[in-house]
C-alpha cells in the first residue's frame, strides 16, 4: 500500500514541478523575481523531492550489490563477453 501511496504522490510532484519551471520561462518578462523563484522552486521538487521518491519506489526489493562495480561482477562481464563471442564464431 506505501508503495501505491508514494506512487501517486510523485506524478503530481512531478507535474506541478515542471509546472512551475515552465511558469517561470514564460513569465519571465513580466515578473523576473517571481519566475526565478518558480524556477527554483520547480527544481528543488523535482530533484529533491520527486527523484528520491520515484528511486525509492523503483528499487524497493532489488538488491544494490546487482549494480555495484566490484571484482565479483567484472569478472561476470568479462566472462559473459566471452561467452557470447565465442557463440558468434
Amino acid at each position: 500500500m506505501t508503495q501505491k501511496l508514494l506512487r501517486y504522490l510523485v506524478l503530481p510532484i512531478t507535474l506541478l514541478s515542471l509546472g512551475g519551471i515552465v511558469y517561470g520561462f514564460v513569465g519571465m518578462e513580466k515578473d523576473p523575481i517571481l519566475a526565478n523563484k518558480c524556477i527554483g522552486f520547480g527544481v528543488v521538487g523535482l530533484f529533491l523531492l520527486a527523484m528520491p521518491l520515484f528511486l525509492i519506489t523503483a528499487s524497493r526489493g532489488k538488491k544494490i550489490g546487482d549494480y555495484m562495480l566490484t571484482d565479483h561482477n567484472i569478472r561476470k562481464m568479462r566472462q559473459n563477453e566471452r561467452d557470447s563471442a565465442e557463440n558468434q564464431e
